[in-house]
């Protein structure tokens, strides 16, 4: 600021050299033009390169006085063209319109995107510095850079950034030219790069955290334009805060504050195949090397604009942002992409900063990346890549591949950093961090990952394996009929147990003709048939999942699902008993496609006797003919009947609103056998392992309960079933039976149900579903996002828990569950486990434990962790 045509001159005699005071007006115009006035950056970038072409010349540092002379008039009428008025020559009105123009930016579309992402208020604002200007293209003796105290990619302890000589700050950043590595400096400049890293020392010992400086050499001598705690990965966040420790700069309990706990899944971010590249590599698919911007491994397609990049990924497709180089009106794009590859810039450039900051993988200087005049394509090394096909990216290596390349999950020696952070943070912690799973598996990573104990396994999430849905819909669709013989003859020896001796011989006689009615019914017979397989297959469940989490308690939740969810839906079910039906339409129809199918096959072996090795498949077919499976009539007509059983089923399961219809408690009320079978199997399991020398703490939990009553009529005959089975096996294990309270009804009952349950668990998914009458799929996809961006909701209440409504619910269970105990165990296991605001809450709630994701595991552990400390807050 401050260049006008009357000072220019003065400018050029203070500096010596007409072409930086000339260059430097031409870089004010450019930016004015774009920045203040809202210029398309195009319409000067365009006369900029058609001057350099014109010259034959690479750099902008090339340009003579002559030619920044005509790019200055040629600029001047730009804005003229577009605006209408001549550039103002008052240097004090400049300044005013360019400190408007930084007062405005906060609220241009890219700081709001910028901002939603990472949680920012809107209502703080920005302010702006006004500093006296140093410049870096005086000549060869200046230049300018930006370097990390440490690398901010990885944490390692070194000088880590760049450095462009005879050039200006933006340069660097803006990615404009490739830059050189900061080391380059002890060759070049042996005492500037000494002075730079005592300063970066010192710096960072004062500030007490990694500093991003950018600096400026005027006429060989250091300028250090600005610094501030550095943007760094989350691996290199928490390198650095242990590193910290050790260096003892800071303490521990400031180590766990430096870090987001959300950050930490970052840490544990998949990295390539190690095989799988180097197949890649023998393949020929490496396509460009550049400079490691951002570390990670991210495959998607190419697609080399940012707005096309969202619209790809918000229909769900995998997104590689491909550019020249980025910009801050790209982070819309950025933030929706899966990884970013620029053709420019180097490790400090806006690319490497703004994805180091996200937590993406990013490789930028890549200059053998050559793009198409059309912009929707680019080549390198001989090869071609089109916007839509699929690339492969090391952030690390800076390596590019083409097609897909499988991942790994990290190393565990590559975690010791994260181990030893983890290990203070559950030192500072008072709550307990459990998990949600569902398969041995995911047990033995939530265990690998710290999870303390289960908190939620999903019992219904076992029913849909291949081999196991037939079982469960013929279950489902005799149950009814079955249970409701059952429940007669039970409900008859309720009545014997107290009924006077005159009743007795009556009710005895109606006992007998319900259990021969049992005894004959094929309905009973199947159902108990079903049961069995369904327990057996239960069975080897638990006991793998008990096994994986020996000598920690494990939280099963009987069947909770929705029953429809187990069936096809019905409009494909209509749309194939249709497809059916018209296939048989007709005398004859079924036999002539046996035929029509016989001469197909006759068509093709005399088409194989031509090629070699024909007659060979030809014998083949010969032989295994019997087994062609052609449909005759007889088969549609059995699996029209097959259809036509299912679509009855769904019919008759149909509900109006199934999340909130029969399903949890109220289908062990109806077909208590299926809770009693699962009871069974859990049982088992815990004794089997306990015979093996293994301590097992199953807790039985009951869903959607909204009234007391529910608890009492199904808590005493599942203790019962539980004590059965144990005798039977002659092994005493311990087991506890609890609710889950994601009913509005039973929060506001807790005090009744606490009577009746030994633990609570909220499931905070259907809490708040219930509690705001939203349905959650269909909230997200049609006015939810609406509503956080237009501010009608702070945030989305099932990211992150709605403290002052379904938190009050909480906290009114809560209350009343431990005036009935003071100890009374009560844990979260919704998604909302694994949210570091919702953690807070949990925390300063009392509950003893939260249930997380096995991957979100080490974020809750960190997440509790600061929130004994203080340093988060609901």
């Amino acid at each position: 600021m401050g260049v006008v045509d009357s000072t220019v001159q003065g400018v050029a005699e203070m500096m010596g050299d007409e072409r930086p005071a000339l260059d430097a007006y031409r870089r004010l115009i450019q930016g004015f033009g774009n920045v203040v006035l809202g210029i398309e950056k195009h319409r000067f970038e365009e006369l900029l390169e058609i001057t350099k072409n014109k010259l034959g010349v690479e750099f902008d540092y090339q340009l003579q006085p002559d030619a920044l002379k005509g790019l200055i008039s040629e600029f001047k009428d730009v804005i003229k063209e577009d605006t209408g008025s001549e550039l103002s020559q008052d240097p004090w009105e400049l300044l005013k319109a360019a400190v408007d123009a930084v007062f405005d930016s906060w609220n241009n579309p890219r700081a709001i995107t910028y901002r939603d992402f990472q949680g920012i208020s809107h209502d703080v604002g920005t302010a702006c510095v006004i500093m006296a200007m140093v410049f870096g293209n005086l000549g060869d003796d200046s230049g300018t850079g930006v370097l990390f105290s440490r690398s901010p990619a990885t944490g390692q302890k070194m000088l880590y950034g760049e450095f462009l000589p005879n050039a200006q700050g933006e340069d660097v950043v803006a990615g404009i030219r490739t830059p050189h590595r900061i080391e380059s400096l002890k060759d070049t400049w042996p005492k500037i790069f000494e002075e730079i890293e005592q300063t970066a020392r010192l710096l960072e010992q004062h500030y007490k955290d990694v500093q991003d400086i950018e600096f400026t050499v005027e006429r060989g001598k250091l300028y250090i334009l600005q610094t501030r705690a550095a943007k760094r990965t989350a691996p290199a966040a928490v390198r650095i805060g242990v590193e910290l420790v050790h260096e003892g700069v800071i303490s521990k309990e400031q180590a766990l504050g430096r870090i987001e706990a959300s950050e930490v899944s970052a840490v544990l971010m998949p990295h390539f195949d190690p095989t799988a590249k180097q197949a890649s590599m023998k393949s020929g698919d490496l396509f460009a090397v550049g400079v490691g911007g951002s570390p990670g491994a991210a495959s998607g397609i190419a697609v080399m604009d940012p707005d096309r990049a969202v619209l790809k990924a918000e229909s769900g497709e995998k997104v590689i942002l491909v550019r020249h180089e980025t910009n801050p009106d790209d982070v819309h794009g950025i933030i929706k992409a899966s990884g970013v590859l620029t053709s420019r810039g180097g490790m400090t450039s806006h690319a490497a900063v703004v994805t180091r900051g996200l937590g993406k993988p990013c490789v930028v200087g890549c200059e053998e990346l050559h793009f198409e005049q059309d912009g929707m394509s680019a080549t390198s090394r001989g090869k071609l890549i089109k916007e839509g096909d699929l690339i492969s990216i090391d952030g690390a290596t800076g390596e590019v591949f083409l097609g897909l390349i499988d991942t790994v999950a990290p190393l565990s020696e590559d975690l010791e950093e994260l181990n030893e952070l983890l290990s203070w943070a559950d030192s500072a912690r008072r709550l307990k961090v459990w998990a949600n799973a569902d398969t041995p598996e995911d047990a033995s990573l939530a265990r690998a990952n710290g999870a303390e104990g289960i908190g939620l396994c999903r019992t219904e999430h076992m029913f849909f394996a291949e081999e196991r849905l037939p079982h469960i819909q013929k279950l489902l669709a005799i149950g009814p009929e079955a249970s409701q013989l059952i429940d007669h003859a039970k409900s008859i020896e309720h009545l014997l147990q107290d009924a006077p001796a005159s009743e007795r011989h009556a009710l005895q006689k109606k006992l007998k003709i319900a259990n021969e009615e049992i005894d004959n019914s094929e309905a009973v017979i199947n159902f108990h048939q079903e049961l069995s397989k369904l327990e057996s297959f239960q069975t080897g469940d638990f006991y793998g999942i008990f096994k994986a989490m020996a000598g920690l308690p494990v939280v099963i939740r009987l069947l909770d699902a929705p029953l429809h969810e187990f069936l096809p839906s019905y409009e494909s079910l209509l749309h194939q008993v249709s497809d059916l039906q018209r296939r048989l339409e007709g005398e004859g129809k079924a036999s002539a496609w046996v035929e029509r199918g016989r001469d197909l096959l006759n068509e093709a072996a005399s088409e194989l006797m031509k090629v070699p090795s024909g007659e060979k498949i030809v014998d083949w077919l010969s032989e295994h003919a019997d087994h062609v499976d052609v449909l005759s009539e007889e088969k549609l007509h059995r699996l029209l009947d097959e259809k036509e059983e299912m679509l009855e089923l769904v019919e008759k399961l149909h509900e109006s609103n199934p999340m909130l219809g029969h399903r949890g408690c109220r289908v062990g009320l109806t077909m208590p056998e299926i809770y009693e079978m699962q009871v069974r199997a859990i049982v088992t399991a815990a004794c089997r392992l306990k015979e093996e020398g293994l301590d097992v703490s199953p807790e039985i939990m009951i869903p959607i309960v909204s009234h007391v009553n529910e608890l009492k009529w199904l808590r005493p005959r599942l203790r019962e079933m539980a004590s059965r089975t144990r005798d039977a096996l002659g092994v005493k294990v311990s087991y506890l039976f609890g609710t889950m309270i994601e009913v509005p009804r039973a929060a506001l009952t807790a005090g009744e149900i606490a009577l009746e349950a030994e633990f609570f668990s909220f499931g905070s998914n259907d809490l708040t579903q219930m509690t705001f009458a939203f349905s959650r799929d269909d909230a997200e996809s049609k006015f939810l996002n609406h509503y956080v961006d237009t501010d009608v909701l702070p945030k989305n209440p099932f990211n992150s828990l709605d403290v002052s409504g379904v938190g009050k619910l909480m906290s009114m269970a809560t209350y009343e569950a431990r005036q009935v105990n003071p100890d009374f165990t009560i844990g979260i296991c919704g998604e909302h486990g694994g949210d570091p605001l919702s953690i807070a809450f949990c925390n300063e709630l009392g509950l003893n434990y939260v249930s997380a994701s096995p991957f979100r595991v080490p974020v809750a552990r960190l997440a509790a962790a600061q929130s004994s400390l203080g340093l988060i807050k609901s």
